[in-house]
């Protein structure tokens, strides 16, 4: 017998206990939230009202990618599973258009209610995330006003103008961030320029630390690296990165402030500005 039919015939008493019951109203505010996907987790404690999420991913307990682990641990932890979630009985699972879509396909086919939500490229995707999140909880008040202190936030940091020195943002492997990207956007609003997309090195690219050095940017930007080892990270501790660290700027910026499209990435935002400010004054010297 497939899994599938496995949680249908559990399905099945489940069903028939509630016909009896009248159905909610459809536009009503989901009761039993589960949520899969680290993105998806950390809009819904932000927004979620008392007791209405009921579950969160495993990444959400993760302090190098989640800000709000304390908050995740007074929920249910669930590991993206279908089985699991399903025998949680959610009224709605919140996932990303990037989680598996087998997972996703099952849950729906179990007459689960999924909404996914698309990873943000720019600040402006993380205001309709949060907008997106408020309509599916039934929580459109807490998101404008969650939107209110994101927007005042981020125009008091923009109104801090002044030269625009020019920084690379490298990635484990080599990657860079340029245009049609979160880090490249928060980059942007930081008030740098982006000396990868300036060499001709869109999202996504390896940029080759030859190029790197040669490129001779004010400020390098990388992610804290994970313990243990990783060859993927082992550029980040190349002696030509070391150099601009040492020599001129070097700035690591947390993943928690940027891996996802939530409000926390004017931390990001915020790190990266006084970076600039301290380039401005060393510069000034």
């Amino acid at each position: 017998m497939t899994l599938v039919a496995i949680l249908v015939l559990a399905m099945a008493p489940m069903a028939a206990a509630e016909q009896t019951e009248s159905p909610p109203p459809s536009d009503a505010a989901p009761g039993r939230v589960v949520s899969m996907n680290l993105c998806t987790d950390l809009l819904a404690m932000l927004l979620a009202g008392e007791g209405q999420l009921w579950s969160v991913s495993q990444m959400s307990l993760d302090p190098m990618v989640s800000p709000l682990v304390e908050e995740a641990r007074g929920h249910e932890i669930n590991h993206g599973r279908a089985e699991e979630i399903f025998l949680m009985r959610p009224d709605l699972v919140l996932a990303n258009t990037l989680s598996p879509r087998s997972t996703v396909a099952m849950l729906e086919r179990l007459g689960i209610r999924v909404e996914q939500f698309a990873p943000a490229s720019t600040l402006e995707d993380v205001r309709d995330r949060i907008m997106q999140m408020g309509r599916v909880l039934g929580r459109e008040e807490a998101a404008q006003a969650l939107l209110a202190r994101f927007d005042a936030r981020l125009e008091a940091l923009e109104a801090d103008e002044g030269p625009r020195p020019r920084a690379v943002i490298y990635h484990a492997n080599g990657y860079v961030s340029g245009r049609g990207s979160l880090s490249g956007d928060i980059l942007d609003r930081a008030g740098f320029e982006n000396a990868a997309h300036a060499a001709g090195y869109d999202s996504g690219q390896v940029m080759p630390l030859e190029v790197l050095a040669l490129t001779d940017p004010d400020l390098v930007v990388t992610a804290r690296t994970y313990p243990g080892g990783s060859r993927s990270e082992e550029v980040l501790s190349h002696p030509v990165v070391r150099a601009f660290r040492a020599g001129r700027a070097g700035a690591v910026i947390e993943d928690q402030s940027w891996v996802c499209g939530t409000p926390f990435v004017l931390d990001a935002v915020e790190d990266l500005a006084e970076v600039r400010r301290r380039i401005a004054v060393r510069e000034g010297e």
